[in-house]
């Protein structure tokens, strides 16, 4: 029988869906809406500098964008073989998705640590 990385990918997918549905909202709202509309604070650098100076902040924030990313590539993968009817090309649309996640992800990570 040969092994596939399918179950992964829709692994990853499944999670920055849940991700991506109960952080994302909550961030938009804040830095969206509140925070614009003045009802709630701008926080100042201070305060970003000190909550970003912790090592678990830095790695939850690196997986929300890991998984995000992944969500979006997985999404796109499928809509555009579907859509477009290019379905052929399945291997050359993955590589390009998901080394966009992965290249995004590193980004996140040097960048945040």
């Amino acid at each position: 029988m040969k092994r596939t990385l399918e179950p992964y990918l829709w692994l990853l997918f499944s999670g920055g869906g849940v991700v991506a549905a109960l952080a994302l909202p909550v961030l938009v709202l804040l830095f969206g809406v509140l925070m614009p509309l003045g009802v709630v604070d701008w926080p100042s650098a201070g305060h970003l500098t000190a909550l970003l100076d912790h090592l678990l902040v830095r790695l939850a924030l690196v997986v929300v964008v890991v998984l995000c990313l992944f969500h979006a590539a997985h999404r796109i993968r499928f809509t555009s073989e579907e859509l477009l009817g290019i379905a052929r090309f399945d291997l050359v649309i993955a590589v390009l998705c998901y080394g966009a996640a992965v290249a995004g992800g590193v980004t996140a990570a040097v960048v945040l640590l």
